[in-house]
């Protein structure tokens, strides 16, 4: 690695589909001290939008091409299918490469573990992309139980809710066990990721899964009530067949609730083709119309509760967090530990799911 004060730390992307040119290109261009070196695609389509959006970086067809240039670069980005993530993240590492890798981080919390292993004996850099702990409403919720607006919280409840009734096809939408599909380990891992960050550790899992959409081989609608050691009760939705939305949150305490509809904007903008640090400085924000609620005893769709103003989402800083960790050496903003721990809670969800019964998780997780 270039430890040079004031050089960006150089980038190597497997994979520009929709992880990597939707989130991981832009943010890491975004970032101070990063520069996006090489990606990995194979398409020729892929290749020339490579090099129109990142005149600088540099296009191979394969991620042999990728580690054979390891020595120019000094982090892995892993944002291909999800049964590449393992041997990409494997071979990176062995390669002396600090490595990032999209949720989830691997197809089992034992995968996991063994990357987390392998990362610590060689004393690099391994982090899952949790994007979503920089989500708008996630931050804003943050600050509520810093500050005690809502007391004791006992219930939390959480929902990526979508109306996507046709399917699209893909390793997203396939049942082959290596191609880690279903709404389970999509965005579950995303809403299991966030309720542990807040919550702390569960102790047992309770889940059930359907595939409802005409076709579908693999979950798009699944629920997850779970209990953390501390007490809390979570309660998390997921599914692509959802034609009214829920709240996005809704947190129960013993002083006050709070409540949010509507997503984080920041998926959105990047698709869009905005990036952080355009226009004029409002990255992340939403309208005041878009506010969540926090009292006691009434609606929110009838007025009750004040309006409480959303922090602005910040994707941008996990990637600010990555080069403060590989300048410094602290810990990175997401960990393997942490990722894993995610993963045993899903790993527990889809044996509950299956055996329709609790799944207790004696140490924690």
């Amino acid at each position: 690695m270039d430890g040079t004060p004031g050089t960006p730390l150089r980038v190597g992307l497997f994979g520009y589909g929709l992880a990597g040119s939707v989130f991981h290109a832009p943010l890491v261009a975004a970032t101070d001290g990063l520069v996006l070196d090489t990606v990995v695609t194979g398409d020729p389509e892929r290749q020339k939008q490579v090099r129109a959006a990142y005149p600088g970086a540099t296009t191979v067809a394969t991620a042999d091409d990728l580690l054979a240039r390891a020595e120019r670069l000094d982090l892995a980005v892993v944002a291909s299918p999800n049964r590449t993530h393992v041997p990409l993240a494997t071979a990176a590492l062995e390669a002396g490469l600090p490595v990032v890798v999209d949720k989830p981080l691997a197809a089992t919390a034992a995968e996991a573990d063994e990357l987390a292993t392998l990362a610590d004996a060689r004393g690099l850099l391994l982090s899952a992309f949790h994007n979503r702990r920089w989500d708008n409403d996630f931050r804003t919720l943050a600050a509520l139980l810093a500050d005690g607006s809502l007391g004791d919280v006992h219930r939390f409840e959480s929902r990526f809710e979508r109306w996507r009734p046709a399917l699209r096809g893909g390793w997203r939408d396939s049942a082959d066990p290596a191609d880690v599909g279903g709404l389970l380990y999509d965005l579950g891992s995303h809403l299991v990721d966030q309720a542990l960050t807040l919550f702390g550790p569960v102790t047992s899992v309770y889940a059930e899964s359907d595939a409802r959409r005409a076709g579908s081989v693999v979950d798009d609608d699944d629920f997850l009530a779970l209990v953390h050691a501390g007490g809390v009760r979570t309660h998390l939705w997921m599914t692509a067949m959802a034609p009214q939305l829920g709240p996005r949150f809704r947190v129960l305490g013993s002083r006050a609730g709070y409540v949010k509809y509507g997503l984080d904007p920041q998926e959105a903008a990047l698709r869009d083709g905005r990036r952080p640090g355009d226009g004029d400085g409002t990255w992340g924000a939403e309208p005041e119309s878009a506010w969540g609620r926090l009292g006691a005893g009434e609606s929110p769709l009838t007025g009750g509760g004040e309006p409480v103003p959303t922090l602005p989402g910040a994707y941008p800083a996990y990637y600010a967090g990555i080069v403060e960790a590989l300048r410094t050496g602290t810990p990175p903003p997401v960990t393997g530990a942490e990722a894993a721990a995610t993963l045993r809670v899903l790993e527990a969800a889809r044996r509950s799911a299956a055996e329709g019964r609790v799944v207790r998780l004696a140490d924690g997780a």
